[in-house]
């Protein structure tokens, strides 16, 4: 075997993993299946994908798009090889993401890629990162994410941003409530949308446009701006700051609080102390 593919995250319907391929240009293609819609983002290398839509050189910042059922296989012959981002989505799954996609009709992928576009940059930059940095928890929205504007580009659609109805407006207030009620909880998205009777594609939709951040940006900034407060007014352990929050380990949270408070937890503390 020349690829290794590492699980990163994974739901009813859909996973994610790590596709590392050490091919060489000595090493002859392999005819594989896709055993579900793949929307494959690459990070590093460059190979050939061919299948069934057609034939393309992929390179970083490029989206393979393949189809489930279909047939491919990729060569390296330009050079030695590759890591991807590979998201997996059931038939079923990838369905209601179309249906959702407003002027989306097919559920085929008719391009084998999309190219390292300037709009692709941000969503696959927050992806990588979630990966380099192991947090699970947000590749439940990048899968959505990508897969909608894989949908989206394929199908030529527009993004026209319409506003949110006043039922969408109620479902997320409801959702924000239950965030504030159960910060410290894990809370899905898939759980937050089944909350509001919605898919969770057009949930996730119209929570960043309502709140302006998806649903799980949204938790982390409640659970830092608890944390934050606590250590503000109490000298409870830092570590019990953290795990009570809802983080899972103190270094995940030191990590998190500095991006967004510029400083470390144990720095803003000392910071509060030395202006009593």
């Amino acid at each position: 075997m020349t690829a290794t593919a590492n699980t990163l995250a994974s739901g009813p319907g859909w996973h994610v993993a790590d596709v590392i391929c050490t091919a060489s240009a000595g090493d002859r293609p392999v005819e594989e299946e896709h055993r579900d819609f793949c929307v494959a983002a690459v990070t590093s290398g460059t190979f050939r994908y061919r299948a069934r839509q057609g034939t393309a050189m992929l390179a970083p910042g490029s989206l393979l798009l393949g189809n489930s059922g279909t047939c491919y296989e990729c060569g390296h012959e330009h050079g030695s090889g590759d890591r991807c981002l590979s998201f997996h989505f059931g038939p079923a799954y990838m369905d209601r993401i179309v249906a959702d996609v407003p002027g989306a009709r097919t559920l085929t992928f008719g391009a084998p890629r999309l190219p390292p576009l300037p709009a692709l940059a941000p969503l696959l930059a927050e992806a990588e990162a979630a990966r380099e940095i192991g947090d699970a928890d947000a590749f439940e929205e990048l899968a959505l994410r990508i897969a909608g504007v894989a949908v989206s580009m394929v199908s030529g659609v527009t993004d026209v941003r319409r506003g949110p109805s006043r039922r969408d407006q109620q479902r997320v207030a409801d959702a924000v409530r239950r965030i504030e009620l159960d910060a410290e909880a894990a809370i899905s998205l898939s759980a937050l949308a089944d909350g509001t009777a919605t898919s969770p594609y057009h949930f996730l939709r119209a929570f960043r446009q309502v709140v302006g951040m998806t649903p799980y940006q949204y938790l982390l900034r409640t659970r830092l701006h608890r944390a934050a407060v606590r250590l503000r007014m109490s000298n409870d352990a830092i570590s019990a700051i953290a795990f009570e929050a809802g983080f899972n380990d103190l270094s995940t949270f030191n990590r998190r609080f500095r991006r967004v408070m510029g400083e470390t937890p144990g720095r803003y503390r000392a910071r509060r102390a030395g202006c009593s």
